[in-house]
């Protein structure tokens, strides 16, 4: 295990969505909901999972930018809920985000520089009366022109504004970046670069990410771990290339099972998942995926599985995860 720079210990993200007429929150929606989880410096941690399944709110919790009921996050040791907008100031500028729409994400009254300036502004190195030569080298780095910054986010495709939205989270000097779904609206061949160009700049830099999605396909290729989220709860956590081989949690190997294979001489049917997604609001009780699940049984409805710590750090939350353990794949993996 290397040093840890962002440590989750048992984190709650709760949304008040009904209130009774004193103004008294009587209903929540549980986004996130007892998350412990390292993130090591350095390293490049998948967070995978269903749509709606608390990942994106997670992210933002991270960063300060959602409510924390309880639990702490901790960012080198250091506890960031709780803090006041002036002390929080100094950790801003190391904790970036790079939204999932850059349409969105960008102003469109503003040229490329102006967006630049305004994230250079709370850089802690600053550049005061060099902003222009800052800007132009923001964007060699992301693979963009210097005459680029005289335009407007709409005169760019969508995966030059994605670049443009890297190189802002870039003028910071920032340590830890969120990439919150930053390819999914991107055709195939620009996810191909903009995933490349991350990997670029994550070792150029030494800095450490969070790559949220949905598929799973990419997180072999991306991530150095992946952590799996259901229903608001981190399920399994394990090396990205051992996921694939020999996930731990029926919900993992589900969505193994469930991504499309490029060969075709296998026509394995495609798995899926069958029952409903869970509400955040009333999430069922003892293990969260027990409706869904062929391997449920008497103990999965009554009590809430523990995360239990696997070799390596690896981690997973299932009372029979035992009984998914692949020796197969395990004996021909000890073989390669």
């Amino acid at each position: 295990m290397g040093e840890v720079l962002i440590k989750l210990e048992e984190v709650r993200t709760h949304f008040a969505i009904r209130k009774t007429l004193s103004g008294k929150p009587s209903a929540w929606l549980k986004a996130v909901d007892g998350v412990s989880l390292d993130i090591l410096r350095g390293e490049c941690l998948g967070l995978v999972g269903e749509s709606g399944c608390g990942k994106s709110t997670l992210g933002r919790t991270i960063l300060c930018m959602a409510p924390v009921v309880s639990g702490a996050v901790k960012f080198r040791e250091t506890s960031l809920q709780g803090l006041n907008a002036a002390r929080l100031r100094p950790f801003r500028p190391k904790m970036q985000m790079v939204f999932q729409d850059p349409r969105a994400a960008l102003n469109p009254k503003m040229t490329v520089l102006q967006i630049l300036k305004e994230a250079m502004a709370i850089s802690p190195g600053g550049c005061k009366g060099k902003e222009l030569q800052r800007a132009a080298q923001l964007l060699d780095w992301v693979d963009l022109r210097a005459e680029h910054l005289f335009r407007y986010p709409h005169e760019f495709s969508g995966g030059q504004q994605q670049r443009i939205c890297i190189a802002r989270a870039l003028a910071t000097e920032p340590e830890f970046i969120v990439f919150d779904e930053a390819t999914s609206a991107l055709d195939v061949s620009v996810q191909a670069q903009i995933i490349n160009l991350m990997a670029d700049l994550q070792q150029r830099f030494q800095l450490t990410y969070l790559f949220i999605s949905h598929d799973l396909s990419i997180m072999e290729q991306v991530c150095n771990r992946v952590a799996v989220m259901y229903a608001g709860q981190i399920v399994e956590v394990q090396a990205a290339h051992l996921l694939f081989v020999a996930p731990r949690h029926p919900y993992t190997r589900v969505l193994r099972d469930a991504l499309p294979v490029a060969d075709p001489t296998r026509r394995a049917e495609l798995a899926t998942l069958r029952g409903e997604v869970p509400s955040l609001v009333k999430p069922p009780g003892g293990c969260r995926f027990h409706p869904r699940c062929e391997y449920a049984t008497k103990i999965c409805v009554e009590v809430e599985p523990e995360m239990i710590v696997l070799d390596s750090g690896n981690r997973v939350r299932c009372h029979h995860y035992q009984r998914l353990w692949d020796r197969e794949a395990l004996k021909t993996l000890s073989l390669t």
